[in-house]
């Protein structure tokens, strides 16, 4: 018996849950090959934990012994409810981790999450589908949440993922890497799902927190694993390099209330420099080989603001010059709103508000909060309160999430105090 409180105990198996649910369940869907059997086993596994670790002790390999627990439940279940005609029909693989849960190591698990990303971003699936699909099993996002940061409806992307799901059981779709023949044709789904992920953890699409670093450190995982697996592919670093850049700076991204620093305002001693040395390698590595394009990219802008000493130090003249690249190749509305902001910085406000009225008349933003602030943020800046007020509003409307509402309602508060 451990001396640890039932208390400690489902505190310890919280923490493992936010840390560990996403690897857990990525094996029992490669073991079990069904996605609502692996989430149902997911749940009783740790349901099993809550009881018997207290009497038996936590084990030495928490993960493996999740795992094994889940699929013996899964096969206890399967046979209950006469899913198969005989034994013989349940898949092979799940006698793999039988004798002892310990023998499950870390390294024969670990790349189980990226199986299941390939497997999600198989061609089959539309791409909407590929990333609804991916953002509820890899991040384990609602789908009231997969909405909110698609804009779409729950129901519509429920019907995404269930439809998903189907297809991948009655195509019968690997659990599996693709051959290297069938990897560049799947490599760009695969990226952006990666960056998905890690954004919806660096800026969370709603709700109380501006980031989940959980889901962050996970895409930073992924992105290595997937290096390792296609080391010449230009891309995979330039992406690689752009969470580090960008995950180096979430330390002062938040004031000590949640509240959110703009990277002109932050504390930059707080910035994580081993990772913004790492990723200055990774983007320099990048560039250097043949088929880089706009992660790559978007790393060499990132590593512009990382390696300025302070904001005004800033070279805005290299980070237009790096955006006008950008948007050639990546022809994206938020890329141009970037670019805009960055001419703002470069060459005034001014400047920066006919960019941004150009991009507010195309109406491809109208719903995007960040087109409203920015172009607030140049109104303020040439002391033009009413507009710049009316702005603020527009982009408060739009906001989900809380530290961004808040920090919108602190702007239009010292507008309307002058």
């Amino acid at each position: 018996m451990d001396d640890k409180s039932p208390q400690d105990f489902a505190a310890i198996l919280e923490q493992l849950y936010r840390n560990e649910f996403r690897r857990v369940l990525a094996t029992l869907i490669r073991l079990l090959g069904d996605f609502d059997q692996a989430e149902e086993a997911l749940h009783d596994a740790f349901k099993a934990a809550l009881e018997q670790w207290p009497q038996q002790g936590i084990p030495g390999n928490p993960r493996a012994w999740l795992v094994s627990v889940g699929r013996f439940k899964a096969i206890d279940k399967i046979r209950r409810d006469a899913r198969f005609d005989a034994l013989g029909e349940i898949p092979e693989d799940y006698e793999a981790l039988t004798a002892n849960p310990d023998e499950a190591s870390d390294e024969n698990l670990q790349d189980d999450q990226l199986r299941l990303i390939f497997t999600c971003c198989h061609p089959s699936l539309s791409p909407e589908a590929q990333i609804a699909l991916t953002l509820r099993e890899i991040c384990g996002l609602t789908t009231e949440e997969i909405a909110r940061a698609f804009l779409i409806a729950p129901k519509t992307a429920a019907q995404r993922i269930v439809r998903a799901k189907a297809k991948i059981r009655e195509a019968r779709i690997p659990y599996e890497v693709p051959q290297p023949e069938q990897l560049t044709e799947r490599l760009d789904a695969v990226l952006q799902v990666i960056y998905l992920v890690f954004n919806e953890g660096y800026s969370a699409s709603s709700g109380t927190e501006l980031t989940r670093h959980d889901l962050s450190a996970e895409a930073i995982r992924l992105g290595r694993l997937l290096m390792e697996l296609l080391p010449v592919e230009a891309e995979i670093r330039g992406l690689l390099a752009l969470m580090l850049l960008q995950d180096s700076r979430r330390a002062a991204r938040t004031s000590a209330q949640g509240d959110l620093i703009l990277l002109d305002e932050q504390d930059r001693a707080l910035w994580h420099r081993d990772q913004i040395a790492e990723g200055v390698i990774l983007v320099k590595q990048a560039l250097s080989m043949s088929g880089f394009g706009a992660y790559t990219l978007q790393a060499a802008i990132a590593a512009v603001h990382a390696e300025a000493p302070s904001a005004d130090a800033t070279d805005w003249r290299e980070i237009v010059a790096l955006y006008d690249v950008l948007l050639h190749i990546y022809p994206s509305p938020v890329v141009a709103l970037n670019r805009a902001v960055a001419i703002a910085m470069r060459d005034g406000p001014d400047a920066g508000l006919t960019q941004i009225a150009t991009l507010i008349a195309q109406g491809q933003l109208k719903d995007y909060h960040w087109i409203y602030a920015a172009q607030a943020d140049c109104y303020r800046r040439l002391g033009e309160t009413a507009p710049a007020i009316k702005a603020y509003q527009q982009a408060l409307q739009l906001a989900q999430q809380e530290p961004e509402r808040r920090f919108l309602q602190k702007r239009l508060a010292e507008l309307r105090n002058k």
